[in-house]
């Protein structure tokens, strides 16, 4: 009997990745809408059809869900079908099947033996998902695998794609651009406003190294002029990093109309009362209506409960390493791209020149001072250019 179920069109990228002999791909990709799930999703269903088990693993259930979805979308097309989306399994006539899989935990992984297996977003995973459950499980069958991901530092992924020897193991690597069907308006936009480093691993796939500074031209963007009060025509948006005993609050405030640094209120030592008392005056400075981004974090929340009393407007900022790692990129893109200047002052440039950065098991950056260091003005700036940068934060 002949099955005709629509597949998704491949582009000439895709079609060359899927010609491949090689038992192992690995495929590095631009994050943005290279294809490379609708690829994978292809090869699993090609692989269950013919009778084969092909599992779909990603670093955790959420990522996971975008592979299930396509998944689905594209068996349920194909009768005698049976989909259990409770343990997101999909079995097909002949005794094939297809599995979701998350790899959060590595030891879970293990068991079953199998005949193919796409591993999503592999640099976000520990190594030992590869090493100690699917390569083993690939043995029995004599599998195959891709590995698909977009860059992130030089990890294990990194060391797949370097050691390929175009036998058993062949790399590709294939940025946005390469897919026909991206709007390359969107990728040059994304190249203006992202730092260099950010869109040359997420756009153009390529392996950065981690080490180096986080800031760039911090000297050349030293260039502001001090406003000790509002300016006629001038609106403003202002930062604060509530500190606790050992470091330091600071109150950052950004001229909106000149996208400048203008104003910085460094400070230790003083109680609740002195501390609101300071971000009210500088409220009160800068013409009374000055949006405030403030830590809600620990001591942060009353403080913010505090100064809305005096009158304040105060839009809360939670920090999680996620949102840390959004902000800090977003002011490397402002330093990067020359649309920020800051007051020549030299505690925050010598902030902004240790400024460290760090990756997490889970391929995170992680960001924070050298150690007995302050980072207290970064964060202070990085919160107001966050306003700034906000259309909701221009009032």
């Amino acid at each position: 009997m002949t099955i005709k179920i629509n597949m998704p069109k491949l582009h000439p990228g895709q079609r060359e990745v899927m010609r491949s002999a090689s038992r192992f791909r690995v495929l590095a990709c631009g994050r943005r809408r290279w294809g490379k799930t609708r690829l994978g999703a292809a090869l699993c269903i090609a692989t269950a059809i013919n009778g084969g088990r092909a599992w779909w693993v990603a670093p955790s259930y959420p990522v996971a869900t975008v592979g299930w979805r396509l998944l689905h979308r594209m068996a349920r097309q194909i009768p005698g079908v049976n989909i259990r989306r409770g343990d997101r399994l999909i079995t097909f006539p002949g005794n094939g099947e297809i599995r979701v899989r998350s790899a959060d935990n590595p030891d879970s992984l293990r068991g079953e033996g199998l005949d193919f297996c796409v591993m999503d977003e592999c640099a976000f995973m520990k190594e030992a998902a590869w090493t100690e459950a699917i390569r083993p499980a690939l043995s029995d069958r004599q599998g195959g695998a891709m590995f698909i991901s977009t860059p992130k530092g030089r990890n294990w992924f990194w060391r797949l794609y370097m050691n390929a020897d175009g036998v058993e193991y062949e790399a590709f690597r294939f940025s946005t651009n390469d897919n026909p069907y991206i709007n390359t308006d969107e990728v040059e936009a994304a190249k203006k406003t992202l730092p260099e480093r950010i869109f040359r691993q997420e756009y153009m796939a390529e392996f950065i190294d981690d080490t180096g500074g986080v800031f760039r031209n911090i000297t050349e963007a030293a260039t502001a002029v001090y406003q000790p009060e509002a300016a006629t025509g001038s609106a403003y948006v202002a930062g604060v990093d509530v500190a606790d005993s050992n470091d330091f609050t600071v109150i950052s405030v950004i001229d909106t109309t000149k996208n400048a640094l203008v104003y910085m209120d460094r400070f230790n030592r003083v109680g609740y009362q002195a501390l609101e008392d300071r971000i009210a005056a500088c409220n009160q400075r800068f013409g009374g209506n000055v949006p405030f981004i403030i830590e809600r974090n620990s001591i942060g929340l009353p403080v913010i409960d505090g100064v809305i009393s005096k009158g304040v407007a105060v839009t809360p900022f939670v920090t999680t390493n996620a949102s840390k790692q959004q902000i800090i990129q977003n002011l490397q893109g402002a330093f990067e791209h020359g649309t920020l200047s800051i007051l020549p002052d030299d505690v925050l440039i010598s902030e902004l020149q240790s400024f460290e950065s760090s990756r997490t098991a889970g391929g995170m950056m992680k960001y924070s001072a050298p150690e007995g260091m302050h980072d207290d003005c970064v964060m202070s700036l990085a919160l107001a250019w966050h306003g700034a940068a906000t259309s909701w934060a221009v009032w």
